[in-house]
């Protein structure tokens, strides 16, 4: 039981991160893709954006279809696409070809980022489904802890072209992996049978749940605070605070470690506390140390270990919150996971693509933009989950 348990979280840690790495890798050589292809880096920015677009949009028919023909054969599908993609990436020669392939690569990228939660929802409930998720994190971790380093490495000694391709490469992996690893978790018996009409049942039902909707905008807007950071941490601490890229890696791997860390108490705190107490408790304090950061920001202090310091506390909170949110939301769902993982992955990656766009748009070369964004996320989502979560819900 333990080495199944074991196998699993390593497979799904792995295709977890492969959309992430896709992202991460790419960071550290915003400024130079922006020089090399004559662009500001706006538009190098909403390369970015588009991907987070594409994974939002797409969710919403490969949960569905995962429901209905099983969670590999989409999964292959997705790989696929994702390669193709990447390997196109490496040849662009303006921004806007950027932005077109990295929509296209998103769409094959969000196939396993979605089914992934519906496969944990298919193996475990409650607190070991919370173990589950902890532990595939913990695998996931390599990527924003790896990725920018490795991103840095390949732009200073060859091109930041080269970077596409080991992205492709690691889709391949993915592939092998599904392939002789990953267990069909969606049976025969539970495939759903209905069409169109079905899924927009589904669909309708899902957008009347209350709470399973609060919970979804709860980590939707923690991860929206991290995609604010992922916009805009690499000019700044690169162009801004004059880090180089590999210094920059570190100091990203270090924030996302943070982040990992918070999740790894997860399941301990929601069997001792309860899930809502934990959810609760954590965004607070998120909410709390990003308004004071906004409030050194905004009265002049502009100084790069404060920054991360900060949000290095703040993103080990966070930690705590997104992995609680899903399995919260998902525990009265399992026989739409997919279905219901597709919707919670597109209300979130919308959330987070347009803050993207925001700080994108009111950019001014300082952190200003980015830490407001951080901000306004985590008050809403105190806001939110003290209005939502009042009553203590603990697993069993």
């Amino acid at each position: 039981m333990k080495s199944a348990f074991l196998r699993n979280a390593l497979v799904l840690g792995m295709l977890s991160a492969i959309g992430p790495f896709a992202i991460d890798m790419y960071l550290p050589a915003f400024p130079t893709i922006a020089r090399d292809l004559n662009a500001d880096i706006g538009a190098v920015q909403m390369s970015l954006m588009s991907f987070f677009l594409a994974v939002a949009l797409c969710q919403i028919l490969y949960g569905p279809i995962s429901d209905r023909v099983g969670r590999k054969p989409p999964i292959y599908f997705g790989l696929t696409l994702f390669i193709i993609a990447g390997i196109g990436c490496s040849f662009v020669t303006s921004a806007e070809a950027l932005i077109v392939l990295r929509f296209i690569q998103g769409v094959g990228a969000c196939a396993s980022m979605v089914i992934t939660r519906a496969i944990i929802r298919d193996l475990h409930t409650g607190h070991e489904a919370a173990r589950l998720m902890a532990t595939t994190m913990l695998v996931f971790s390599v990527s924003p802890i790896l990725a920018p380093l490795a991103g840095s490495i390949l732009t200073e000694f060859f091109s930041w072209r080269v970077i596409f391709w080991a992205i492709a490469l690691i889709g391949i992996g993915g592939l092998a992996v599904v392939a002789l690893l990953l267990p069909e978790t969606r049976s025969l018996e539970a495939r759903q049978v209905g069409g169109v009409g079905h899924v927009a049942r589904t669909y309708w039902g899902l957008l009347h749940d209350w709470r399973f909707l609060g919970l979804v905008f709860i980590g939707g807007l923690g991860q929206a605070s991290f995609f604010a950071y992922l916009a805009g941490s690499s000019v700044v601490f690169i162009e801004h605070f004059g880090l180089s890229p590999s210094t920059y890696s570190l100091v990203f791997a270090t924030n996302a470690v943070a982040f990992i860390g918070g999740a790894q108490f997860n399941s301990v705190l929601m069997r001792r506390f309860g899930a809502e107490r934990v959810v609760r408790t954590a965004i607070t304090i998120f909410a709390f140390l990003t308004s004071i950061l906004l409030i050194l920001t905004l009265s002049g202090v502009d100084n790069g270990v404060v920054l991360w310091a900060m949000l290095f506390a703040a993103f080990g909170c966070l930690g705590l919150v997104i992995p609680s949110t899903v399995v919260l939301a998902l525990e009265s769902h399992g026989a739409n996971a997919g279905t219901a993982s597709a919707l919670m992955g597109t209300l979130q990656l919308g959330t987070g693509a347009a803050v993207i766009v925001l700080v994108s748009a009111f950019f001014d070369g300082t952190q200003r933009s980015m830490v407001a964004a951080i901000a306004a996320c985590g008050l809403s989502a105190f806001v939110l989950s003290w209005t939502l979560l009042k009553r203590r819900h603990t697993f069993p």
